[in-house]
């Protein structure tokens, strides 16, 4: 592993937020979660080659885009900790999520979730999280983090090293059948207010 590479991997990393933050309108006051797998970005099988350098640059990364934002960030930790996350313990009390109790290591939470611990203020660990958007490095799948409706987003960036890289946003349910609208037209609120007053009146004259 060289420089060159970790320093490759910190620009697509980069990028990568960059594009989604766009992509997605994200703003501060955010909430974002990140899956990543650093044994899929080395070429190797999830789980199976775990690099805490790696995770670490992933981590440093991330922050380096998202921490001037004020984007918050969500780190989740692999199955051995049934995918509990790493946020910030001011994020977990504005939020009220559940707090529990476990330190995440490379063999057991992972390279990331390790470093994103390490990095962050003041860490806690909790059960899960409502992220408004995120990015999965290597297919840890995320999506049940994130809040419902999820909506894919094609990104130009394809892949962290040689992790399959994947991206999705949140979008508010839509309720109220075909005759339901979705956007707040004002004008033409007020066009159609005008009418009826005009007809009542027309009505009762």
């Amino acid at each position: 592993m060289t420089t060159g590479f970790l320093n490759e991997i910190a620009e697509e990393v980069k990028t990568a937020w960059q594009e989604l933050i766009a992509e997605a309108g994200l703003k501060s006051g955010d909430l974002l979660v990140l899956g990543c797998s650093s044994s899929e970005i080395l070429g190797e099988s999830i789980g199976k080659g775990s690099s805490l350098i790696v995770g670490h640059t992933v981590i440093k990364a991330s922050r380096e885009v998202l921490d001037p934002l004020g984007i918050d960030l969500a780190v989740q930790a692999c199955e051995h900790l049934n995918r509990s996350l790493v946020v910030e313990r001011s994020v977990a009390e504005s939020y009220g999520f559940e707090e529990v109790c476990v330190v995440p290591v490379v063999n057991a939470g992972g390279s990331a979730a390790a470093a994103a611990y390490a990095q962050a203020a003041d860490a806690v660990m909790v059960s899960g999280v409502s992220a408004v958007a995120g990015l999965d490095i290597g297919d840890t799948f995320i999506g049940m983090q994130v809040k419902f409706v999820q909506v894919p987003q094609r990104i130009k960036t394809k892949k962290i090293g040689e992790a399959h890289l994947s991206a999705l946003k949140s979008r508010l349910p839509r309720v109220g059948g075909e005759r339901a609208r979705y956007s707040f037209d004002r004008s033409a609120y007020e066009e159609e207010l005008t009418h009826a007053f005009k007809s009542e009146t027309s009505e009762n004259a």
